[in-house]
């Protein structure tokens, strides 16, 4: 919380005490009974009682966060109905103890404490319109047209900061719709709700709309969906704000719009991390990720911190990502030990140094090589770093104690046509063996794509559409699972609580989505229409490609966990003479040709199949 937020908290705190035995002063006065009421010093200590519950009625309503001042008739309701339920819970208490006050001061006290105590919330308010006004020079031209969508406290909240011109809310409010019939026809802040969702695309012609602000967190996932998908055929910018019930105090102040992004269409509700299931094997230890200066590693470093490990160290062959990210954790987690060691997981006595330095208690392996276009015409890189850079670091946390260990996999280890995919099911096969011997607990966790990842298409498609076009996208039909950097991060970690050893876990990824169909997204998220403004061209399946992904293979079945999102392959199990037998093939043909290497690997993988499109 910040320093001015706790100070102006403290400050009304303060005031509503002193409210409370003004309050009841003038209302002794008022109803004259002040002889009557303040005979000793003991109403004093009566008034501060009434003072606590006072307080405690606030609180519960939440009156000193900042909502107050941005809303108007329903915080005032709040504070009449806040104060009222406080005064009679006194008023009993009171009379429970044996301590009698007249009826009348109590119905007295209560109406000026509204006027006190909710005349000062309103003060706050216009003096902070007034600041806002006073600080911002914006000249209403350089500002968008906006309609607004939802007529709740976030769209209130909306509506009124851009009515203040404030600069975190940039837009002119011309108006704004409800799917509650209630509210429609009704003013938020001298703006009109003109309708519902259905009327948006009349609206925005009628109102020459240039902005369209979502303010409707609270919204279902479909009803989300139904929005956006009216919003994007408009040709209106996009954005939309947190719930604003969700944010801290000291958040509040800082709360902006923030441009629609490819998750918010997606159709998925986000899956956030049970703290609790994982806080058993997390906090107070040392945990080590490998390739943590990357994009799933840093974003796992970041949801580590959440749940208070004592130290973590982000290993990567990097220093530039390792050394910003280190800075970053530092600067929201000042309890917690950040290390950087600078190294490939590839040379085994560096792994041994850091491994003796540091002892962690928990390994997250996510240094890979995971580029697949790359990886076909690189294959001997991709199985040195993706099988040996595993095995290497596997043999690392077994000697020294390690107590879990978890491999991040992909869905393109099930039934691989890639390189990468292969490696990376090679992988899954050394952890799957080690695990059946080590006391550390192994386990591989396979998921699709993360959006916006180093390696996605996201940031590719973004690239083309800036510089006016075409995007390419290799086939119509191609489909693709996808999940956030943040939510792929938290089933990982929650995925290692839930590990007893050998298992292959599988995140619940949602639909597939064809790419096309994000491409097309992702221009009208940029205001411009797919085929007219920017083009859309096909440019085929590169080598290793495959048109649609799976998570599992042929072989492979299923077993639930108490993590609906997260399930448990149940596949073949490897013995030790396989697997060593395997790794020795591949080995050799590291110092062969890359045509040899794609060989061994078919024969060592046998689900894989090289394939050149």
């Amino acid at each position: 919380m910040s320093l001015q937020i706790t100070k102006r908290t403290g400050l009304l705190l303060v005031y509503d005490v002193a409210a409370t035995y003004l309050a009841y002063f003038l209302a002794s006065v008022l109803t004259v009974v002040f002889n009557e009421v303040f005979v000793d010093n003991e109403i004093y200590f009566i008034l501060g009682i009434l003072a606590l519950f006072n307080i405690t009625g606030l609180v519960v309503f939440r009156m000193y966060n900042n909502l107050w001042e941005y809303a108007s008739v329903d915080e005032a309701v709040k504070i009449v109905v806040a104060l009222a339920v406080s005064t009679l819970a006194g008023a009993v208490f009171l009379w429970v103890i044996g301590t009698r006050l007249p009826i009348r001061v109590f119905v007295v006290a209560w109406f000026l404490l509204v006027f006190l105590c909710g005349g000062m919330r309103g003060l706050f308010r216009v003096l902070r319109r007034q600041n806002r006004k006073g600080a911002v020079s914006s000249d209403d031209q350089t500002r968008l047209r906006t309609l607004v969508v939802g007529a709740g406290e976030t769209g209130s909240l909306v509506i009124d900061r851009m009515v203040t011109k404030d600069p975190l809310m940039p837009g002119i409010p011309m108006v704004a719709t409800d799917d509650n019939p209630d509210k429609q026809g009704s003013r938020i802040h001298g703006v009109k709700v003109a309708g519902s969702s259905e009327d948006i695309l009349k609206l925005v012609q009628e109102h020459d709309i240039e902005q369209i602000v979502v303010a409707i967190p609270s919204a279902t996932l479909e009803e989300r969906k139904k929005i956006y998908d009216i919003c994007t055929k408009t040709d209106c910018k996009l954005r939309t704000l947190p719930n604003v019930r969700e944010l801290r105090v000291d958040e509040l102040d800082d709360v902006a719009l923030r441009d629609v992004e490819v998750a918010d269409l997606l159709g998925r509700e986000e899956i956030m991390m049970n703290a609790r299931s994982v806080a058993g094997y997390i906090a107070g230890k040392t945990v080590l990720v490998t390739g943590g200066g990357g994009s799933i590693g840093s974003e796992l470093c970041r949801q580590l911190c959440t749940v208070a490990p004592a130290h973590i160290v982000i290993f990567d062959m990097y220093e530039n990502d390792a050394y910003m990210l280190r800075n970053e954790l530092l600067a929201l987690y000042s309890d917690i030990e950040v290390d950087i060691e600078i190294g490939s997981v590839c040379d085994e006595a560096r792994l041994e140094d850091v491994f003796e330095r540091h002892h962690p208690s928990v390994v997250f392996h996510a240094a890979a090589h995971k580029h697949v276009p790359l990886m076909e015409v690189c294959p001997r890189e991709a199985l040195q770093n993706n099988v040996f850079g595993t095995l290497n670091t596997v043999r690392a946390a077994d000697k020294y104690g390690v107590e879990r260990f978890i491999f991040i996999s992909t869905d393109k280890a099930v039934n691989p046509t890639s390189v990468m995919g292969a490696t990376k099911r090679m992988g899954e096969m050394v952890v799957q063996y080690y695990a059946q011997h080590s006391k550390t607990i192994f386990s591989a966790v396979r998921f699709g794509n993360v959006l916006a990842s180093s390696g996605s298409v996201i940031p590719v498609f973004k690239r083309q559409i800036a510089a006016g076009g075409p995007v390419t996208v290799t086939h119509p039909d191609i489909e693709r699972y996808f999940m956030t950097i943040p939510e792929a991060s938290r089933l990982v970690i929650q995925a290692g609580g839930l590990a007893k050893g050998g298992e292959i876990f599988i995140l619940d990824m949602g639909e597939p989505v064809k790419i096309v169909e994000l491409a097309k997204s992702l221009i009208q998220l940029s205001g411009k229409t797919p085929g007219k403004d920017i083009e859309i061209v096909f440019t085929g399946l590169r080598d290793g490609e495959k048109m649609y992904e799976e998570l599992l293979m042929d072989e492979e079945s299923t077993l639930p966990t108490e993590n609906r999102s997260i399930m448990i392959s149940k596949g073949v199990e490897i013995s030790y003479e396989e697997v060593a037998k395997k790794l020795a093939e591949l080995e050799s043909a590291i110092n062969g040709t890359d045509e040899e290497a794609i060989r061994v690997l078919e024969s060592a993988v046998p689900t894989y199949r090289h394939t050149v499109n």
